[in-house]
């Protein structure tokens, strides 16, 4: 009944003012025969400024009486419901029709704003995340939109270090609390950010499961938690643990989970985990996953953690000195190997 369903529908209620100068307002003025009479955002910065052709407004009442505008669309982040939902008081009480995408909040959650409208005699409908879709292919979907968590930027004082891998189960919990045991051995103020519910092992700080969120929610969570780091403790470095691969064959699943974790960190410095002959994984390989992950951020792989467990008798560490890294066995004293290579390149970068 609220659901917008077409394009035709949404041009019925042009013209529009449309709430919100950044991606999902743009997307909005370019679908097809929508006519657009002005914009308004409340972020101070753009006021006054032109977007999509039009000076960005302060003020929405007094936008709706200098233009024709029938309906107000309400284009907002995930994050920004409250302010959202005030634009839509203030456009209906006005008598205009709103569109909304809330997402992570239904109108159908909403029956005040709902009656308002039929007070009004005004038309409310919004644009969903489309899981009637995803229920029609797979014959079940979530209840609502799982994207919650509000999109921040935080710019870390601490150095990070990101421990990815080229599998699943391949040592980046093991090879990150090692490191960050090795650094407290030498004085340096550390955090550790496990991204799974088992990083449960002293000295990690904080624990929570990165596979729990949407991928758009890694990241906030990973900045969020930096931030969180940093403000109880200071360090000097903040080791985060990865999770699965970028690169790993077969299981394309939890390689959208490893990109965001890795974006959300933005790490300057790397470590790359491997387990040879992984029993039930299937990893592209140490070199794939190298490329991958420098090519996803601005980041530098500086050593190898390399996983025994499944090791040929007949091969050794040695084995993988083509890549011309410090490559070591963190149960035999790797850590002091890796934390020197991490501390060098540091060095080097802030000198």
């Amino acid at each position: 009944m609220y659901t917008v369903t077409s394009i035709e529908e949404l041009q019925e209620l042009n013209p529009y003012i449309i709430i919100g100068c950044g991606g999902g307002g743009e997307k909005f003025t370019n679908f097809e025969g929508i006519k657009a009479v002005g914009f308004v955002d409340n972020d101070k910065q753009k006021h006054g400024k032109s977007f999509c052709g039009f000076n960005v407004s302060s003020d929405l009442l007094s936008i709706l009486k200098k233009t024709d505008a029938k309906t107000v669309a309400i284009m907002l982040p995930i994050g920004a419901e409250g302010t959202a939902l005030m634009y839509a008081v203030q456009a209906i009480s006005a008598g205009k029709n709103v569109v909304s995408s809330f997402r992570s909040l239904s109108l159908m959650e909403n029956s005040s704003l709902l009656k308002l409208a039929k007070d009004k005699n005004v038309i409310l409908k919004e644009i969903t995340p489309r899981l009637d879709t995803i229920e029609k292919i797979f014959g079940f979907a979530p209840e609502k939109c799982c994207e919650t968590l509000p999109k921040i930027f935080y710019k870390p004082k601490a150095s990070i270090v990101f421990v990815g891998g080229t599998s699943q189960e391949c040592g980046k919990r093991t090879t990150t609390r090692l490191l960050g045991k090795e650094a407290i051995k030498r004085g340096i103020d550390i955090g550790i950010l496990s991204t799974d519910e088992m990083g449960l092992e002293k000295p990690t700080d904080m624990n929570f499961r990165a596979g729990s969120l949407s991928a758009m929610d890694i990241s906030s969570a990973i900045l969020q938690a930096i931030k969180t780091i940093e403000e109880e403790k200071f360090p000097e470095i903040i080791f985060i643990e990865g999770q699965a691969s970028l690169t790993e064959i077969d299981n394309p699943h939890p390689r959208g989970l490893s990109a965001s974790i890795l974006i959300g960190a933005a790490p300057d410095v790397t470590v790359v985990c491997h387990r040879p002959n992984h029993p039930y994984r299937h990893p592209r390989g140490i070199d794939y996953e190298i490329k991958a992950i420098e090519a996803i951020e601005p980041t530098k792989v500086v050593g190898l953690s390399i996983n025994l467990l499944n090791i040929d008798d007949n091969k050794s560490l040695d084995d993988f000195s083509v890549y011309n890294l410090p490559i070591v066995d963190m149960k035999n004293g790797g850590a002091k190997i890796l934390l020197d290579s991490i501390l060098d390149y540091l060095n080097n970068e802030n000198s």
